[in-house]
């Protein structure tokens, strides 16, 4: 799903984050005004950027504030803290200001009121995602000037251990910018390169989304037929009955979540997509199918059973023989955990402040939902691939990538509007991060994957897109 706008609960990276955002001009935080409400606010900042669980306790004891501070820890982490820019409103009892990430180049509004008691606490809070100020926002540069600019960024961004992975930028079929920063295995002292094998969570959803177009196009599977017509004797008759192939591919059929409890006991269990349905087949379907959009990894995995139901073949073997090797994309794959793959990332969790390996988190293996691992160059030979008509016909790539349901296509994340429209997934858990951003307009490819949480690799690609030139 897109990012939240609600920055209180997190700012879930789901899909890849395409808006266009811009860096605020070095200046002095403004002065805050001296009244009860605009204190309250100065606290709240001083308490959040200070990661202090003391100062931490102490505000939300005080003031009551929902969500609480403790439950913003995760922001603070991501955000690297904020900065006031600019006092938006300020009365006695209320305070409206416009922030800015310390970490990246998002801007948000904060509002507040306080209870009319004589000791008060928070009436009302909001912490919301709003677009930059037109007077902030940065000039779009030369190529060279954005791309120079990037690395500068990421090399500091590296050199505070905020950043780790690789990033490409092409144009036009020009690679502008390939290049890694950090470190690959911190126990080995592994630098991170270009063939650094990175996991990509969800981002394997779009090679999903092709196999089952692929499918479509042979005349083995309908858009429009239900899960039940192939897969036979499914548990769930509401699923079996009612939720298309059409439904997986947007997230509209209200086919769940794998991760949870569930998901937590059965880990080592869970090494097939016939797995996950012997697991979660009984559930009804979340909200009706095809009357509501809620992001569904479990709708992906039924899509991976689809795909070796109609194609005779394992998931791995399919997506193998007929998306990595006509793409030419030989770093990209999902095997076991258990298994030793060459220039394989170890995945770090920010835990406190110490990095620690994800080995914990991960399941058996990638499934038609996400786990597998590529590199930045063989995702920009799957966008090639796509382009150029080799992995399904110019028809259904334009289908998949346009709008279908809310921001999806077919398998595809699409926003944007006019020349910045444009499509591709982003990927996130814990110690792995990864985006696509594909713009056919202006011919950019933009990618970016990362070791660390999320939204390492967003960060990266929300830098250069406001600086890099439109026309060219």
């Amino acid at each position: 799903m897109p990012p939240s706008r609600h920055l209180g609960f997190g700012m879930r990276l789901l899909v890849a984050v395409f808006t266009i955002v811009f860096l605020a001009t070095a200046q002095a935080q403004p002065a805050v005004p001296e009244t009860k409400a605009a204190a309250v606010f100065a606290a709240w900042l001083d308490a959040f950027n200070s990661a202090d669980a003391v100062k931490v306790g102490a505000f939300d004891r005080t003031y009551r504030p929902a969500p609480s501070l403790a439950q913003l820890s995760g922001l603070r982490r991501q955000s690297g803290g904020f900065v006031l820019v600019r006092v938006v409103a300020s009365e006695a009892s209320r305070f409206t200001g416009l922030l800015k990430e310390v970490e990246s180049q998002r801007f948000a509004q904060v509002q507040m009121a306080l209870t009319g008691d004589p000791e008060p606490v928070l009436a009302s809070f909001a912490l919301d995602l709003v677009p930059p100020p037109a007077d902030l926002a940065v000039q779009r540069l030369s190529e060279a000037d954005a791309v120079a600019q990037l690395v500068s960024h990421l090399d500091e961004a590296a050199r505070r251990d905020r950043f780790a992975g690789a990033v490409l930028v092409a144009r036009d079929g020009k690679v502008l910018l390939e290049r890694a920063w950090g470190l690959a295995d911190r126990a080995r002292n592994l630098p991170a390169t270009v063939e650094t094998r990175f996991r990509i969570g969800s981002m394997s959803k779009m090679f999903t989304a092709v196999a089952v177009l692929q499918l479509v196009e042979a005349g083995k599977l309908g858009l429009d037929d239900t899960v039940g017509r192939h897969l036979a004797g499914y548990p769930n008759r509401a699923i079996a009955e009612t939720v298309t192939i059409r439904q997986l591919l947007t997230h509209t059929g209200g086919t769940g979540d794998i991760f949870g409890p569930g998901f937590a006991e059965n880990r080592h269990n869970l090494r097939t997509h016939d797995d996950y349905v012997r697991l979660y087949g009984e559930r009804a379907p979340d909200h009706p199918p095809g009357a509501g959009q809620r992001y569904s990894n479990y709708g992906f995995i039924l899509l991976g059973a689809l795909i070796e139901t109609a194609s005779g073949m394992s998931y791995d073997d399919y997506v193998r023989r007929h998306l990595f090797e006509p793409a030419g994309m030989t770093s990209t794959g999902s095997l076991p955990e258990s298994e030793a793959v060459p220039e394989r990332a170890v995945g770090y969790i920010s835990r406190g402040n110490e990095l620690v390996p994800n080995s914990d988190t991960l399941p058996w293996r990638g499934t038609s939902a996400g786990g597998g691992y590529s590199t930045v160059g063989d995702l920009l030979r799957f966008v090639e691939a796509l382009q150029a008509g080799r992995l399904i016909s110019p028809a259904l790539f334009q289908a998949a990538t346009r709008r279908q349901a809310g921001p999806f296509g077919l398998g595809f994340a699409v926003v944007g509007d006019g020349d910045w429209q444009g499509f591709g997934h982003n990927g996130g858990a814990p110690g792995m991060s990864g985006d696509l951003h594909v713009f056919p307009r202006l011919g950019y490819v933009l990618v970016a994957l990362a070791n660390l949480d999320p939204p390492a690799s967003s960060r990266p690609l929300e830098f250069i897109e406001p600086r890099l030139p439109e026309a060219r």
